[in-house]
């Protein structure tokens, strides 16, 4: 009696530990459908780095690109970039934007591109983040860093819209994102199926 309720123990742990369906797994009837239309990656880039992933993804899903650009840009000159960006990270500062995505609405994935500054999304990202109603939409955070990886900046935009559903957010080294077109194409295959 003790070695069949031992192997009927064995056996429930066997499942809900490795083959149910825990926090961890990510099986493929969770990947976010991506629909033509309805699909929108919206971007900060400084140097470029976002920029050219942001510009990969729309190749790869057939999404709309929106840049996110402060009213006031940010300085030219690299130190002073860092010093105004350490400063505006530390406070959350929310810069006011040059525009908002035209018919945003009408999309249900949005991809969320970001430099990692200072552990966290820049600036202009939270102001995108906290200004748009994003109920009843998915978000997918992808990040831009110089070896930090994603840091906190997944947590951190979860944190700024609270209403939408998240998938798992992709880092990518800046110095080596013109290469990394399989890594960026893996990621989206991970988190995502393009509806025909």
């Amino acid at each position: 009696m003790k070695k069949k309720t031992m192997a009927l123990m064995m056996a429930a742990a066997s499942f809900f530990g490795t083959g149910g369906c825990s926090a961890a797994e990510t099986p493929a009837a969770q990947k976010v459908r991506l629909e033509p239309g309805k699909v929108l990656i919206a971007f900060y880039s400084w140097s470029g780095n976002t920029r050219f992933a942001a510009e990969r993804i729309q190749k790869l899903t057939g999404g709309t690109l929106f840049e996110i650009k402060p009213f006031k840009p940010y300085p030219a000159d690299y130190g002073a970039c860092v010093d105004q960006a350490k400063k505006e990270c530390r406070e959350k500062f929310t810069p006011d934007l040059a525009a908002a995505p035209a018919d945003f609405g009408k999309y249900n994935v949005v991809f969320v591109g970001t430099p990692n500054w200072w552990s966290t999304m820049a600036p202009p990202v939270r102001t995108f983040l906290t200004r748009n109603d994003f109920r009843g939409k998915t978000v997918i955070p992808f990040v831009t860093h110089g070896g930090g990886g994603m840091a906190d900046c997944e947590r951190d935009m979860q944190k700024a819209c609270p209403n939408a559903e998240f998938r798992k957010g992709g880092a990518f080294s800046g110095s080596s994102i013109r290469s990394a077109g399989s890594a960026l194409e893996q990621w989206i295959g991970e988190v995502a199926a393009i509806r025909q």
